[in-house]
Formats: structure tokens, C-alpha cells, sequence
């Protein structure tokens, strides 16, 4: 197969007229030519970190939607299915993932559970870490959220720390807001990446020592205007990473979507590809190509260099996208879970007024930190209640693995005006969390994800709303594009009922992420992220 056409040579930074030679999955040989075509032939993109899980898509679909925005491989820690499942998890996102043309390089989940202060369905020990570790199919240990144990010198931190470096395979880092001495000594214990990182000068603190910053772009936490800026010191270090993303952002765009922005912004055109297409290569040791001799056939067709719209995507020399429509087909997924409580009742959710102030959680739009308030609660009948005209309402999380009883926290700036929202995605254990107006609806959209054994729902009164999950609780085993319409509808209800957030689902999602400060909600009770403990509700 020829294909010719203006090359753009990332590694080489040079653009240049020729045709590509393809035998089999690989280029043979790259001619200099000058009668081509006007289209731009370019290394595909590569998501430098993602939880596929968080797309509520098998791998096999995931990829149907990304090679249509020019993505040929994504570096992606199956943490939240290992959370569930524990290896068991791990092995069937690379089995679902074999089934396509498309390259997943999965990572070996360091924190499962990701803490002892919340219920998690498996566990994954330093041994398993090692067996995992040992396979051509793991690239890397995924990111080490356990700082504490990093910084304390954990045994059995260091020892799955140890057990990639025995193998030459880099170790993915998570350490948000950690700055100076800290930042270093975490650095120094061989972790070589970061993406957590939400303001500039935390992430120079990190780059001086020549840590790797992903910048991300996600549904829920959004750092690329924060972390852009870096191009003009650091270029040479940075990649993109959207971490975790909504199927229907992922219908949208994808990696294409940062590296037009950072253009824009007018940032180097080589130093933005590098990023996009070149630096995950060589950090990861990918098996993915950039249009050298003797690499893989992996790379992408644009007509232009400034709407970054993909004509075609091609892996492995076989086209996998065309104008907007992937060719890459659906494949049969199994159904794998673990859902064993029972419906909760309405009775459950009441928490008694004992005359103090109310710690409250601050969700921040388009970030995964929260704040800490304080306010005086609402109370009817001497039960403390959602409060919608000070915007304080009830946040439950429910143990999915056991029955047990709800935890019950309150939480500002989700802004429902009426009815309640839940989701079996709850980072990063997974436990249900909800959070509403009225204890009836809460009751209701928790009750519907629990008899689904995995979903989102919306209640507003009798208007109800759920889209089933099936895989662990996570993933939807139907076809992507219809999932990411149903998600469009549900989201659309949650907006309807009065949330501003961009994106209340994902958002609500990372209210039960303990190793994020400051204040977070665990299926054990309230949990203060700076203390690394748990915090009553009420005020001392």
C-alpha cells in the first residue's frame, strides 16, 4: 500500500513531500517525492493516561470513538474495574481490548483499595504487583495515589515501587498540591510522571526535577489553561491526558481537541506534537509508530493543519476511522460484577440535629479538589435536610459490596433546585453516591442503580431516569455512540432539575475520592483530606 502526501516528521521536525511504502503493519520505506497530494500525513495521537472506565465504555468501544478524533493508542490504568475486581478486572479490560485494531498499553493498579478508610471489592497485593508487572501487556506501575506511603517509606509501597523498576518499566505518579522538599522526595523515590498537578508553579516544583507533567483536559477536571503556560519552559516534558472522560465529551473530540487549543495559544507546533504523538512513545517504551522506517503504520491524514479534524486514522496500516465514521466494529462483551447490597429505605437517610454547625464539602467545577465550609443547618422536624436556597444538600454514599448503613455528608454547589442524582461510578471504590433535594428521590435513584446492579440515575418526582451499567458497575456493554446518547438525555435531566455544573455526573463522582483534599465523603463517614482521617459531620 502507497499513501502519499505532505509527512509531517515530528521526531525529525521537518515537513516534506513523499510517499509512505506499507507492507504489512509497518512502514518499508518512505520516498521523497513531489508530486503529492494536499493532505498532511501525521503520527496519530496518544492519551497519555486515562481511566477507560470513566468513559462508562468497554475498551473495544472506547476505541470505536477515539480513532475518529485521530487517537491510535491511549497509556490507561484500569484502576477502577481493579477496584471492583481486583485482577480479575485487569485481565478482561486487555482481553476486551485484544478484540480490536486499536493500541491499549495498560498499567498495573498500585492502590487497590486505594485507601483503608473505604469499602473496596478487591485487593491487589505487592505480590500480585509483580506477576502483573511481568507482563508484556503491563507497560507500567500505574499511578501511585498511596503519597503518605511514598513519603513515609510504606514497605509495601516501596515494594510495588521496586517491582517495576526490577523491570525497567516506569512508574506513574499522583500527587496533587504535594510542592518543594515533598515534591522531590516523592520524585526521588522513582516516580517519573504527574497529572494531577492543578497550578503552574506546582508543576515547575515537579518539572525542575525532570518529572513528566501530563496535562489534562477531562469532563470533570480541567488544569490545560492552568498548565499550558509550561510549553514555553518545558516542552520537552509535557503530554496530554484527559484521565477521565464522559462518553459524550468523548463523541466530541479527544487529544485533537489540546493540541488545537495549545496551537492556538501559540506554543511551538513540533513541541505540541511531541506531546501529543512522540513523548508517551518514548516514557512507555509504545509500540506505536511516528512515521519512521520500519515503525508501525500508525499515523493519521488531515487535509489542514488548523482545524485538526482527522480524514482518516490508520493503525497498524489498516484504516480505522473515515470522515467522522469509525470503521472499527462492536464486539460481544461479557458481563463481569460484583453488586451484593439491598435496596436502602427512606428512613436510612435521616440525620439527627444535635445543635452544632455542619461541615459542609465545596465541589469546584472542573477540578477534583474540593473546599471545606461551615454553615448552620437547615432542620424540619429536628432531621437536618437539604437547604436549596443556600444550595446545601444532601451527599449519601452507599456500600455496594455489603450491606451496611449510608454514610451522610452535605455539599455545596452542585445546585439541584428539585429531585436527586446517583451513580455506581464512584471513584475511586465505586460504592454508590447520590446526592438531592428531597430523602425520597435520594432514595429512589439509589434504590434503581442497586435492582440495575450498576448505573446513573435521575429521579425528579415520578420523572425517572437510569442508564444501566452492567459491566462491574461501570461500563455499558452496548454500542458507544448509543451510550454516549443516553448519557446526553440523563445529563440533560440533571440540568433540567437545576445543577450548573458542566458535567454533575462526573462531578459527583469524585466526592468519595479520598486522596484528593480537602474534604471528601467515604462509605465509612466524612473524610478530611489534609488530616489523611475521618471528621465528624458537625463542628467540634
Amino acid at each position: 500500500m502507497k499513501i502519499a502526501g505532505h509527512i509531517v516528521d515530528v521526531r525529525n521536525r521537518r515537513i516534506f513531500k513523499g510517499v509512505l511504502h506499507i507492507a504489512g503493519a509497518k512502514i518499508q520505506e518512505i520516498e521523497e517525492r513531489e508530486d503529492v497530494p494536499a493532505q498532511f500525513i501525521m503520527p496519530g495521537f496518544i492519551d497519555s493516561h486515562v481511566h477507560i472506565e470513566s468513559a462508562m465504555l468497554v475498551p473495544s468501544e472506547f476505541a470505536r470513538l477515539a480513532v475518529v478524533h485521530g487517537t491510535v493508542a491511549i497509556v490507561s490504568d484500569p484502576h477502577e474495574i481493579a477496584n471492583v475486581l481486583g485482577v480479575e478486572g485487569v485481565n478482561y479490560m486487555i482481553e476486551n481490548g485484544q478484540k480490536v485494531n486499536f493500541k491499549f498499553f495498560f498499567g498495573a493498579p498500585s492502590c487497590v483499595p486505594p485507601t483503608s478508610f473505604e469499602t473496596a471489592g478487591a485487593v491487589i497485593d505487592a505480590q500480585d504487583i509483580k506477576s502483573l508487572m511481568a507482563r508484556k501487556e503491563i507497560k507500567y506501575l500505574a499511578e501511585m495515589m498511596n503519597w503518605p506511603g511514598v513519603l513515609n517509606d510504606d514497605p509495601e509501597v516501596l515494594e510495588k515501587i521496586n517491582a517495576a523498576h526490577d523491570l525497567g518499566k516506569p512508574v506513574d505518579g499522583h500527587a496533587p498540591g504535594l510542592r518543594a522538599e515533598q515534591a522531590e522526595s516523592y520524585i526521588k523515590h522513582g516516580i517519573s510522571t504527574d497529572h494531577e498537578c492543578f497550578t503552574a508553579e506546582e508543576a515547575r516544583d515537579k518539572l525542575k526535577h525532570q518529572m513528566k507533567i501530563a496535562i489534562r483536559e477531562g469532563s470533570a477536571a480541567k488544569n490545560f489553561d492552568a498548565l499550558v503556560e509550561l510549553f514555553s519552559d518545558y516542552p520537552e516534558l509535557l503530554m496530554f491526558c484527559s484521565d477521565d472522560k464522559h462518553p459524550d465529551n468523548l463523541v466530541e473530540g479527544h487529544i485533537n481537541q489540546l493540541v488545537k487549543r495549545a496551537l492556538a495559544a501559540g506554543h511551538g507546533f513540533y513541541d505540541v506534537l511531541h506531546a501529543a504523538c512522540v513523548l508517551p512513545i518514548d516514557h512507555y517504551g509504545l509500540e506505536v509508530g511516528t512515521l519512521q522506517v520500519g515503525e508501525p503504520a500508525d499515523f493519521v491524514i488531515y487535509p489542514n493543519l488548523s482545524d485538526w479534524v482527522p480524514q482518516a486514522t490508520y493503525i497498524n496500516g489498516i484504516k480505522v476511522a473515515q470522515s467522522g465514521k469509525t470503521l472499527i466494529e462492536s464486539q460481544e462483551t461479557p458481563l463481569v460484577n460484583q453488586f451484593n447490597c439491598r435496596p436502602i429505605e427512606k428512613s436510612q437517610l435521616e440525620i439527627e440535629y444535635i445543635g452544632k454547625q455542619i461541615k459542609v464539602i465545596e465541589a469546584l467545577d472542573g477540578q477534583l479538589i474540593t473546599n471545606a465550609l461551615h454553615f448552620s443547618p437547615k432542620v424540619a422536624a429536628g432531621k437536618i435536610v437539604s437547604d436549596t436556597e443556600r444550595d446545601l444538600l444532601k451527599l449519601v454514599l452507599v456500600n455496594r459490596y455489603h450491606d451496611a448503613p449510608p454514610a451522610i455528608s452535605f455539599i455545596k454547589n452542585i445546585q439541584l433546585k428539585s429531585g436527586a442524582i446517583a451513580s455506581s461510578v464512584g471513584h475511586d471504590s465505586h460504592n454508590i453516591i447520590a446526592v438531592g433535594v428531597h430523602d425520597e428521590d435520594i432514595m429512589q435513584a439509589i434504590n434503581l442503580i442497586i435492582e440495575a446492579k450498576g448505573g446513573i440515575s435521575a429521579v425528579d418526582g415520578a420523572e425517572e431516569a437510569l442508564l444501566p451499567l452492567p459491566v462491574a458497575g461501570l461500563m455499558s456493554d452496548q454500542d458507544g455512540y448509543e451510550v454516549a446518547a443516553a448519557y446526553t438525555k440523563i445529563d440533560l435531566l440533571a440540568k433540567n432539575m437545576g445543577s450548573t455544573l458542566n458535567s454533575p455526573f462526573m462531578t459527583l463522582s469524585f466526592m468519595g475520592l479520598l486522596v484528593i483534599p480537602h474534604l471528601k465523603l467515604s462509605d465509612k463517614g466524612l473524610f478530611d483530606g489534609n488530616l489523611f482521617s475521618f471528621t465528624s459531620i458537625f463542628e467540634d
